[in-house]
């Protein structure tokens, strides 16, 4: 193993934490050679799936448009091109006259114009691995300019440009330099004018702490500093609202949130605060237009755990703090989380959560009628796609799931009437030879756990049919089922695959969050078991045919059902695994600890870190007879870094037990493989479409692989001792 001295009790692992020490590199390199040698033999599989997911791809095709000015905007993909352009044709109507459906192109209008191809940045003299990736896109009020950032290695630090519709170059200064802002982040909002945009910075530890203003044609470095957050466990947002009126700058931590406000006309103005800042109250803004400057709609967990909506003037009278002059519109209601507010002129459209669903309740501000937009049923998706058009009168919304690609209706917000504008299509896939259903599973307390499953037709529910089963739950997102080619190519082969909806994450609402984080993130992982033991027992899979998958924070479920239940599964796929809880959590160097103490706990505490050592992959390796198991991370990776799944497959062949199956190379059985990745690559893998899916060969390939009959090796993992 790749241990080097150290001191009694002391993690002899830690050298592994900088980044720069060439014994590192070599030590990947060494993990990636293995990995390569060890899969080879699934080249021909691999190459099936590649080039099966492949066909399913809609050589060329176009998204759903959605309106801006007299502009309807869409991304078209151009076959045999890896990345998605962004293009605009001119629209005709009234603007609000028919909502999304007035992005129609002219009738022997100019064809499409093709505003930022990012297959063309791959020849910029800064992209030297062949990998893209944008952090922001945004036009312009007026139409003329469009602000973008790009990011060549995966590390999620962009550089932001500017550039001229017309010409259709960027912006350079009168110097003759570029217009570029260097270390920004996700998040942009023009001012009313076009002349001045807000954007966000990053400090050392990659935390979005800074917003700053430039001014369109000028030096970079006489940008403007905005804003600073300076609790460095908050990190900051800047969006404009939906009417134009405003930006926004939401500084905000795992369960406290404040936002200041500026008028979009007046961007040299000071930013007022909407609501004060107090621990444990969150609240997300939209504005309307109206008399006196209009007035925000906001939701709060402030007097509802599960979230109300109010509303209040924009322009805050002196002395007004807290929630004096605002009024509830909706009163907050045990098991329906309310998200977000969305304004659209006459209309707000309230984003909600309710019996592990999504749902849309459209209020009417004039009248105060409320209506719900629903889908089909729970396994079925629901989303507001994009929509800027601030006067629309209806609302494109995607629907999905785990059988069915992606279409996109226009929903009218008056009659609720839907009409389909798109498919996505699939060829040669018919969602007509699959099912998909939600069924429950029971916690160790009692509690029902969604879970949604897809199988082919005609799968028999005698035990015998594999299964992949996938989880994240963490931050209160939520695993909402979304088609996926991957997936159709499992359910080809006989597999069940399955969504666990555990706690940690957001399907059952606030609480379903509150009872997977901080002291009860043990239930997040016992949840999943318990997903894992209902389909074995209930007869839908065979329970020694199981499969788990899971990223991130998916990745620390997948390492602590490894340790803790190593005999139920065939084959565990941890993707960049957030695994060395303890440690990491420990070094505020690290880029986001501090701001994730209020998900995970802070160790400096002996009780917190007691219970997280309770359950840290890296700190309770499984005795025994152990699962196969993939691990990936990326050099580049600035949210899981490399040394921690690094450190956490040096450890597995460490304490491997020299009897245990696979130990000694002789058993499928056990195997440890660690795909690092050297190059350029990002969180959450390759960035181009069809990279994507040789990527999702290789691990469908690995599933598969997982169920094949023993075969004879020579060594269960690289010698790191020459690396050092």
């Amino acid at each position: 193993a790749p241990a080097r001295p150290a001191a009694p009790g002391a993690d002899p692992y830690t050298w592994m934490r900088d980044g720069g020490d060439p014994a590192l590199r070599a030590y990947l390199a060494a993990e990636r050679s293995y990995y390569d040698q060890q899969v080879a033999h699934t080249a021909a599989l691999r190459g099936e799936l590649t080039a099966e997911m492949s066909a399913r791809v809609a050589p060329a095709a176009e998204s759903a448009s959605w309106r801006r000015g007299d502009w309807a905007y869409f991304t078209r993909n151009v076959a045999g091109l890896e990345y998605e352009q962004f293009c605009r044709r001119q629209t005709h109507g009234a603007a609000g006259s028919g909502g999304p459906q007035v992005g129609r192109p002219q009738a022997g209008g100019p064809p499409a114009e093709v505003l930022l191809d990012p297959n063309l940045l791959l020849e910029d003299p800064e992209c030297g691995g062949g990998y893209v990736e944008l952090g922001v896109r945004e036009v312009s009020p007026d139409g003329r300019l469009l602000a973008y950032s790009v990011d060549f290695d995966g590390d999620e630090v962009y550089e932001l440009r500017i550039r001229d519709l017309a010409t259709g170059k960027d912006l350079v200064t009168a110097a003759g330099l570029p217009e570029r802002m260097g270390r920004t982040y996700y998040g942009l909002a023009w001012s009313a004018d076009s002349r001045s945009l807000f954007y966000i910075v990053t400090n050392a530890a990659c935390r979005a702490h800074q917003v700053w203003r430039h001014d369109v044609g000028t030096d970079p470095a006489q940008d403007v500093l905005v804003f600073t957050e300076h609790d460095e466990r908050f990190d900051v947002i800047v969006r404009a609202t939906r009417s134009g009126a405003y930006i926004l700058l939401e500084t905000e931590s795992r369960d406290t949130t404040e936002t200041l406000a500026i008028p979009a006309a007046d961007p040299g103005a000071v930013p007022v605060v909407l609501r004060e800042r107090w621990k444990g109250v969150e609240y997300w803004a939209d504005h309307a237009d109206g008399p006196a400057g209009g007035e925000f709609y906001l939701v709060t967990n402030d007097g509802a755990a599960d979230f109300r909506l109010v509303r209040g003037p924009a322009r805050r009278p002196a002395g007004m703090t807290g929630w004096t002059g605002w009024t509830e519109v909706i009163a907050g209601a045990d098991g329906t989380r309310l998200v977000s507010s969305n304004v659209f002129g006459r209309f707000v459209v309230v984003e909600q959560r309710r019996e592990a669903a999504t749902q849309l309740r459209v209020i009417d501000r004039e009248t105060g009628a409320q209506r719900l937009i629903e889908a089909a049923g729970p396994e079925v998706t629901l989303a507001l796609a994009v929509n800027e058009d601030y006067r629309a009168t209806a609302v494109t919304v995607r629907t999905e799931s785990l059988i069915d690609p992606p279409s996109w209706h226009d929903v009218d917000l008056a009659s609720g009437e839907w009409r389909l504008r798109k498919r996505q299509e699939v060829p040669g896939y018919d969602p007509a030879g699959y099912r998909t259903q939600g069924i429950t599973a029971t916690a160790p307390d009692g509690t029902a756990i969604p879970v949604t499953i897809a199988y082919r037709a005609g799968l028999p529910r005698d035990g015998s049919a594999p299964c992949l089963l996938y989880g994240y739950g963490a931050y209160e997102s939520c695993e909402w089922p979304e088609f996926s080619l991957p997936v159709a190519s499992l359910l080809d082969r006989g597999y069940l695959y399955a969504v666990a909806h555990v706690r940690g994450g957001g399907e059952g609402g606030r609480r379903w969050w509150l009872q997977g984080r901080l002291d009860r993130k043990r239930t997040t992982f016992t949840d999943f078991i318990a997903v894992a033991d209902a389909l074995a027992d209930g007869g839908w899979v065979a329970g020694d045919a199981i499969v788990s998958r899971g990223l991130s924070a998916g990745g620390l479920l997948q390492g602590a059902v490894y340790s803790m239940a190593p005999e139920r599964w065939r084959a565990v796929v941890a993707e960049v695994p957030f695994v060395d809880v303890v440690n990491s959590m420990l070094d505020p160097t690290i880029p986001l600890t501090i701001t994730e103490w209020d998900e995970w706990g802070d160790p400096r505490d002996p009780v917190i870190r007691a219970y997280m050592e309770s359950y840290s992959p890296y700190d309770n390796v499984p005795a025994g007879d152990r699962p196969d198991l993939l691990v990936t991370g990326s050099v580049h990776d600035p949210r899981v870094l490399v040394h921690e799944p690094a450190k956490w497959v040096a450890r597995l062949r460490a304490t491997a037990a020299p009897g245990a199956a696979g130990a000694d190379g002789s058993d499928s059985r056990g195997r440890v493989l660690f795909r690092p990745e050297l190059g350029a690559g990002a969180h959450v893998g390759p960035a181009g479409r069809y990279e994507k899916l040789a990527y999702e060969a290789e691990i469908l390939a690995f599933i598969l692989d997982a169920g094949a009959p023993p075969r004879s090796r020579t060594h269960h993992g690289p010698s790191p001792r020459s690396t050092d």
